[in-house]
């Protein structure tokens, strides 16, 4: 007799064999990643104000490409790692301590394999997706889904969209990005703003500034209240990024890079530039 713990798994076996039978097999795309390559990495200071806080240092976060590729599935892929830790007398409103993990194809930029472990407040959430990339699967603790070819992860679908070629966008354009998160397919529509000068700590940079689209629940009141900005050149960094939430507002700026692929044109040297610069 099998114990109650033992047929989810088995349920979830029998799922991926029905599902891959009556699937047909996908082929794979190729990407000309220009933006990003192993070794890279980034860290960012996260900062939240309120009428009660002022302003304070919330946390920190990191992106990171490992140095050396993974085979998964009999491909390479990048190994690439997001940490978010909460930091000093923000630890007592709310204590984060997050990990992300994915393992993106070199030449499709889609993910094989993504690892979450997340601890917010009293909140924990821990989960493993295999995706089937061939089969249009994707495969978690707890369920086996359909997916669209080329279904990205939420943090795959960040480097996807460095890769994108947005040189001849117009303010106003938009294009959609889908990622793959508690079982559920989610469409972000992405909209570009325009160019403007942002003044950081590492100095001034040229950037393309959009409005994502995210998902409204009991973080977020509106659906466009973020505003990103990236360097206008090929590794399309993200320099900073704001937000407001119920109470309050968030922003997180970029505080040290290093092992890009490309120079860093966009940073501005003293003397020259696009226009009046934004202190944000």
């Amino acid at each position: 007799m099998f114990k109650t713990r033992s047929i989810i798994p088995l349920l979830v076996f029998f799922l991926i064999i029905a599902f891959e039978n009556a699937s047909i097999a996908q082929s794979l795309r190729y990407i000309d990643n220009q933006a990003f390559t192993w070794g890279e990495k980034l860290t960012f200071s996260v900062f939240y104000h309120s009428a009660v806080t002022g302003k304070v240092t919330a946390g920190e976060a990191r992106l990171e490409v490992r140095e050396k590729p993974v085979i998964k599935n009999g491909r390479s892929t990048y190994h690439i790692t997001g940490t978010g830790q909460s930091k000093g007398a923000f630890n007592f409103f709310y204590k984060v301590n997050d990990r992300f993990e994915t393992f993106v194809d070199e030449e499709a930029i889609i993910p094989w394999y993504f690892i979450r472990k997340t601890r917010e407040g009293g909140y924990k959430k821990d989960d493993e997706v295999t995706f089937r990339q061939f089969h249009g699967l994707a495969v978690s603790r707890n369920a086996v889904k359909k997916v669209p070819g080329n279904t990205q992860d939420i943090l795959s679908v960040f480097y996807y969209a460095r890769t994108l070629n947005v040189n001849n966008i117009q303010p106003d354009e938009s294009f959609p990005l889908s990622f793959y998160l508690d079982d559920s397919v989610y469409v972000s529509k992405i909209v570009f703003l325009g160019k403007e000068q942002i003044k950081t700590s590492l100095g001034t940079f040229n950037c393309l500034k959009f409005k994502p689209m995210v998902i409204k629940g009991d973080v977020f009141s509106e659906p466009y209240p973020m505003e990103l900005w990236i360097t206008d050149d090929q590794n399309r960094l993200p320099v900073m990024v704001k937000s407001a939430v119920i109470v309050g507002s968030v922003k997180m700026e970029l505080i040290s890079y290093s092992g890009l692929k490309n120079p860093l044109s966009s940073k501005v040297t003293q003397g020259s530039g696009i226009g009046a610069v934004s202190k944000k």
